[in-house]
């Protein structure tokens, strides 16, 4: 079946089915088991790709119409920009997010680890009175100091993390 379909590709070519590098191939694979492709056979494929390409051909559709970008997005470069993008960003307004902070951390040994109890104390590598990591899905966005409202811990945020700073902090 596929041996007709490629007769059939090389007619409509104007070529014989013998004349083809495939068919070639084809015959001394036959011959010789799964023989490895040479160079020529690349080179004799690469040969008919050209004439096949640089052949126009009658049965050929029109080229096409120049690509037009799907319209599936809107343009953030449209009129009224500013309005458009502020109403597309409120669909991303409820999405959740982790917001965690970070009092220190440590590293043990897991023989450590094991011992811990109720009551133990671990050491962290942060100092009392220093600024804690406010991080948003585990990436650090600014730090803070702890506060307590309503029975509640909380934080007020001191300082807020640009993007050159976080580069910096995730050297650490």
């Amino acid at each position: 079946m596929a041996d007709e379909e490629l007769a059939d590709a090389l007619a409509s070519m104007g070529m014989d089915a013998n004349e083809s590098p495939a068919a070639e191939n084809a015959a001394s694979g036959a011959e010789g088991g799964e023989a490895a492709i040479s160079e020529d056979d690349w080179a004799a494929a690469m040969a008919e790709q050209e004439v096949v390409d640089q052949a126009p051909s009658a049965a050929a559709s029109p080229p096409p119409a120049a690509a037009k970008p799907a319209d599936i997005f809107p343009s953030f470069s449209a009129p009224g920009g500013n309005a458009s993008v502020m109403n597309e960003l409120e669909i991303i307004l409820d999405i959740p997010v982790q917001l965690s902070v970070e009092l220190g951390r440590t590293k043990i040994t897991i023989k450590n680890l094991l011992q811990l109890a109720h009551g133990s104390v671990v050491e962290l590598d942060a100092m009392a009175g220093e600024p804690m990591d406010v991080l948003v899905n585990g990436t650090l966005i600014a730090q803070g100091e702890v506060v307590v409202v309503n029975d509640k811990f909380g934080i007020r945020l001191t300082d807020i993390i640009t993007p050159a700073e976080r580069m910096k902090k995730l050297g650490r």
